[in-house]
């Protein structure tokens, strides 16, 4: 059993995009749904849909380029349970100049950096993708 459910999808995401796999199949929570959903709106992954069944699972599709190059040339987990890290809107950073992103979760749910500094809210630092 593992005790950090989101640092297991991103570790998944990583291994899958560094295989070459088409996609992934994740056990289900409210929380990886709206990040694998965040993902696809920022163009990271192809699709992420939830499959019906006795136990809820989502189904990741990565992306990648023309070349066969992954989209998600890495992706790292920020904030632990064991050491959570929370950012003011004014201290987000910003990743790869700007060619990644910071998933920051919020009491307004889960923004990009790009978004909680437009918003003007800060949170828990997630993850980071590029």
């Amino acid at each position: 059993m593992y005790t950090d459910p989101i640092a297991d999808m991103v570790i998944r995401i990583k291994n899958a995009s560094l295989a070459r796999k088409s996609e992934l199949i994740l056990p289900y929570s409210k929380f990886k749904k709206n990040l694998a959903e965040l993902l696809t709106k920022e163009g990271f992954v192809a699709e992420a849909q939830e499959v019906p069944g006795k136990f809820k699972q989502i189904k990741i599709v990565l992306k990648y380029s023309p070349s066969g190059d992954p989209v998600i040339s890495g992706i790292k987990r920020i904030s632990k349970p064991g050491q959570r890290i929370y950012l003011s809107a004014t201290k987000l950073p910003r990743t790869n100049s700007g060619l990644g992103i910071t998933v920051i979760s919020t009491s307004r749910g889960l923004f990009t950096d790009a978004q909680a500094r437009k918003a003007k809210v800060g949170g828990e630092a997630v993850c980071q993708v590029w």
